[in-house]
């Protein structure tokens, strides 16, 4: 009997539209968390000279961390000359794709939801609408993943850059003994751990969901199919290999009655005979 094909106006599971909400929600942290950010530091020059110090020296920095652009003035100890100087290094490769690749995922699982809920039909349709998210699924896994290790190791490099005791050592005024400098405030940076934090569920996410999404492909179904043509193929075969056929009967050796019985007989007249000339012997 022929396979019954899925029909196309089954109904969508509801985990599927379920779970293109929670990316939806995990994908707004992500990028909430790294494109909204801004923190700053501050740092204190006490020179030998009091009338030269400045105690309070703000640096601020903010999203998407080209800190070569920050530029803040110090105090140089000799004087009231001050030196222009700016952080070191442009991590805003891996942090604008990072947020790129959220903003896109919010907005593919997005139109996904809509399609789930109210064009199933559509979505059915050739099977295209599974296949393209399947796809689509898979190729956004993988962005998550490159995209989250990159903003991992970009925020760490980002922390070196902005650590106050590294910025201290621009300053030509903390190079002489006789001139105190300190830190005193660090930059909070636990939002940017979140990103990264949310940035990697997301994948495990996006990568759980592959499954559940090749399930509503024909690939799945034409795979649940294949195994029970495979059992009937064989058992024709074994059918018609030799327990079903008629060669234990007429041409066989088991079932075959005729020749069975004529051999039987043949030996017991054998047998008779064989008694009756010794019972002639033995009367003589």
């Amino acid at each position: 009997p022929c396979s019954k094909l899925p029909s196309t106006n089954s109904k969508i599971p509801s985990s599927n539209w379920v779970q293109k909400i929670t990316v939806q929600l995990f994908a707004i942290f992500a990028f909430a968390t790294c494109g909204g950010y801004s923190g700053g530091l501050r740092l204190s020059v006490d020179c030998a000279n009091k009338s030269e110090s400045d105690l309070n020296i703000d640096i601020a920095f903010a999203y998407p961390f080209r800190l070569h652009q920050v530029n803040f003035d110090a105090p140089t100890c000799e004087g009231k000359r001050r030196e222009k100087l700016s952080l070191i290094g442009d991590f805003s490769s891996s942090a604008e794709f990072f947020v790129t690749i959220a903003v896109f995922a919010f907005l593919y699982s997005l139109a996904a939801t809509v399609v789930y809920i109210f064009f199933q039909n559509k979505y059915r349709e050739n099977n295209r609408g599974p296949l393209i998210d399947f796809i689509v699924t898979v190729v956004f896994s993988f962005l998550w993943l490159v995209g989250s290790s990159a903003w991992a190791k970009g925020l760490s490099d980002v922390k070196i850059a902005t650590d106050p005791d590294e910025v201290l050592l621009l300053m030509s005024a903390c190079k002489q003994q006789s001139n105190k400098c300190l830190p005193v405030r660090s930059p909070v940076m636990s939002s940017l751990n979140t990103s990264v934090v949310f940035g990697f569920l997301n994948f495990i996410l996006w990568a759980g969901n592959i499954w559940f999404v090749f399930k509503e492909t024909g690939w799945h179904s034409s795979g649940q199919r294949h195994p029970p043509d495979t059992m009937e193929k064989q058992s024709s075969s074994y059918n018609q290999g030799g327990y079903n056929q008629d060669s234990y009967g007429p041409s066989g050796g088991y079932n075959q009655p005729g020749s069975y019985g004529q051999h039987t007989y043949s030996q017991a007249a054998g047998i008779n005979k064989r008694a009756k000339k010794t019972n002639q012997n033995t009367r003589k």
